[in-house]
């Protein structure tokens, strides 16, 4: 591996579902996991690529990740990668439609990262055990997720960040 420094912001809040996939992607990476809010913007400046990822909550990331952000300054194309997990049922809904729902999320935060001149080397997503509001009286969605294959599809995103320097 190279001597690039990385670290990963990860904002998993109901099941660790987001968390799992992070835990899969800094193995692989030998990065550093984070909250956002254990980040201060000058903090950034110390790694050489950046990971961010969350659930996605009203199609977007979660907010802590957009705050933390906002408070970045420009980064000079320094390199960074996205990934999330979802509630969207994707059992109902279809692959399509999930992957086509978390890359119009994905996007959102792109947009974000771009405005900070970062450089996007990558995005992945994957279903999230779901028991939000209603959800949690029939039992959730994407029950056991993520699951051995979404670890698996992780690991080999990693792999073709890991490629990329």
């Amino acid at each position: 591996m190279s001597n690039k420094k990385i670290l990963i912001i990860c904002f998993s809040f109901h099941h660790g579902n987001t968390l799992k996939i992070a835990k899969v992607i800094a193995k692989q990476l030998d990065a550093i996991i984070k909250k956002p809010t254990e980040i201060k913007p000058e903090d950034i400046k110390k790694y050489d690529i950046i990971g961010f990822g969350s659930g996605i909550d009203s199609d977007r990331h979660y907010k802590p990740i957009y705050n933390l952000i906002e408070k970045l300054p420009n980064q000079n194309g320094k390199k960074t990668f996205s990934f999330c997990t979802s509630g969207t049922p994707i059992k109902f809904l279809g692959k399509k439609f999930f992957y086509n729902y978390t890359k119009k999320c994905t996007d959102v935060l792109e947009k974000k990262l771009k405005e900070k001149k970062f450089t996007i080397i990558g995005a992945f997503s994957c279903p999230g055990f779901n028991t939000n509001l209603f959800l949690k009286y029939i039992g959730g969605t994407n029950k056991y997720r993520p699951n051995e294959e979404d670890l698996k599809n992780a690991k080999d995103f990693a792999l073709k960040i890991k490629d990329s320097f």
